[in-house]
């Protein structure tokens, strides 16, 4: 669970990187001002992702399954929320309609929040 965490928050930090460039120059051309702004937030918050799976896959131990569950709700809920975000972005320039997705991004966002509280709980818990 260690690499896998590891290696998906440095694919994240790596696509994050990629789609910010692409939103920064071939998206402004397509995307209105509204969907771009969105599109970032999917961005940033996929980077913030990123992040938290790097810290969090070298600090913890993954014996517990609590342990195993943090990366694995930031994994989830950053994909449901960014992934969801991308394609609301985009739906005008596809020419589909997937506002069926706006009710799904607070459900990746709530999973985010839920690994946050988890990790701030070990935190809490264990003697470093």
């Amino acid at each position: 669970m260690k690499n896998i965490t590891l290696i998906i928050g440095g694919i994240y930090g790596l696509l994050s990187v990629v789609l910010g460039a692409f939103g920064a120059h071939a998206f402004k051309k397509i995307l209105s001002i509204e969907r771009l702004e969105s599109f970032e937030t999917g961005v940033r918050y996929q980077m913030y992702a990123a992040f938290f799976l790097l810290i969090v896959g070298y600090i913890l131990k993954f014996e517990t399954a609590s342990e195993k569950w943090i990366p694995i709700l930031m994994i989830a809920g950053t994909f449901i929320f960014s992934v969801s975000i991308y394609c609301l972005a985009f739906q005008d320039v596809w020419g589909v309609n997937l506002k069926f997705l706006g009710p799904i991004t607070p459900l990746g966002g709530l999973f985010m929040i839920i690994s946050w509280g988890m990790l701030i709980w070990y935190f809490a818990k264990v003697k470093f």
